[in-house]
């Protein structure tokens, strides 16, 4: 961005938006099983390995999705433009695995403590999604960029404001995910659990 083109921008407006200009709002969370086969911990995660969504260069236990869009107005106040109206509609999607027919007790125990674990994994996800949602929502209601009473530059500042953000979220993501994959991690202890019947 040129020195140029930051002087036209004022700062975002952080202080307290009005309390009718942030609405409530709650996002969507969905479970989105795919089917596994088995009869021991073994077998399950076996299916996993074969069945799991794939992500990357490979297949993955779980995976957290979102699906984000917003209600936005942005208004002239004389020669400048500001964001006056922004809303969220998050949708959050879990994809877990789920045995398609009916375990032996003992292994229907570990299954429930492994998706269990999984499943608070993959939520963390989910949280750090809402955070990011909520961190552009007060950051963008009341944005304000000088000289701008076509609502052109703003646009181009919420686009750069809002790449910032989300790479923060994505950063936090891979953070947490080294530490719950690595050696000794938590994902780790599940998986061991699950196929040594634990």
């Amino acid at each position: 961005m040129t020195k140029t083109f930051l002087s036209y921008v004022l700062a975002a407006i952080f202080a307290a938006a009005p309390a009718a200009a942030v609405a409530e709002w709650q996002a969507v969370e969905e479970v989105r099983p795919y089917s596994i086969s088995g009869k021991t911990g073994a077998e399950l995660y076996e299916s996993i390995g074969a069945r799991g969504p794939e992500v990357g260069a490979g297949r993955v236990i779980a995976h957290t999705t979102f699906k984000l869009t917003w209600t936005r107005k942005y208004e002239a106040q004389g020669a400048a433009c500001m964001i006056t109206t922004n809303r969220p509609k998050l949708i959050i999607t879990y994809t877990l695995p789920k045995p398609s027919t009916a375990l032996p007790p003992a292994v229907q125990a570990s299954w429930e403590s492994f998706i269990a674990g999984v499943q608070a994994h993959e939520r963390v996800h989910g949280e750090t999604i809402k955070e990011m949602v909520k961190e552009i929502e007060t950051m963008s209601i009341g944005l304000t960029v000088a000289d701008d009473p076509d609502c052109k530059k703003i646009r181009i500042e919420l686009t750069r404001r809002l790449g910032e953000i989300s790479a923060k979220q994505r950063q936090r993501g891979r953070d947490f995910d080294k530490i719950e994959m690595g050696d000794g991690g938590n994902i780790q202890q599940l998986i061991l659990k699950l196929v040594n019947g634990v």
